[in-house]
């Protein structure tokens, strides 16, 4: 059964962010996911716990508190007052039952609902590699670290999981090969 995280709230041609409907249920650094129609599967880039309303900025409220739970216990509130959001680097979409690993002709619509990827899924999907290119130009600052932990997330699907990161490290040293440096920061975040 696939699991709805949330729904898009900006959407580009490249990436969307997504608003969680509860608090702490935001998807991992390198988690794919998808959205249903259009199909358009992506990559979580950041993640984001913030104010709903950014003139409300979050105070500390754990001075004389025992444990975080505590916090949360004594301010019942506070899931209501602030959001979890993540945004997702678009790493591909369904076009006539066909995968494909690059951009869609449209992103996706704002207030689409967004849903983790089950293992088939995500073993399915990245049985190609063409969206590493996507994610390495996605333009994100961090975009090494978005890609090393896509492999990482999507080893634990497969049933091989060193063949796969083999085959990503392959695909990585020729989409870098003129940026060994970079491959290789990348190759060390990925090795367990």
């Amino acid at each position: 059964m696939k699991r709805r995280l949330g729904e898009v709230v900006v959407s580009s041609s490249t990436s969307f962010v997504a608003q969680c409907y509860q608090l702490e249920m935001a998807p991992a650094l390198g988690e794919l996911v998808r959205t249903d129609l259009p199909e358009i599967y992506g990559v979580v880039g950041t993640v984001t716990t913030e104010p709903l309303d950014s003139a409300r900025p979050v105070l500390a409220r754990g001075e004389a508190a025992v444990s975080e739970g505590d916090i949360i216990r004594d301010n019942p509130q506070l899931s209501r007052l602030l959001t979890s959001r993540f945004e997702v680097f678009i790493a591909g979409y369904v076009d006539k039952n066909v995968t494909r690993q690059y951009l869609p002709p449209r992103p996706p619509r704002v207030h689409s609902f967004i849903y983790s990827c089950s293992a088939d899924e995500v073993v399915e999907f990245t049985r190609h590699l063409d969206l590493l290119r996507l994610l390495l130009n996605s333009g994100a600052s961090h975009s090494d670290e978005i890609v090393s932990a896509c492999i990482r997330q999507a080893a634990a699907s497969h049933d091989q999981p060193k063949y796969f990161i083999s085959q990503a490290c392959r695909t990585l040293a020729v989409e870098l090969s003129a940026d060994v440096p970079r491959l290789n920061s990348i190759l060390r975040r990925i090795s367990p």
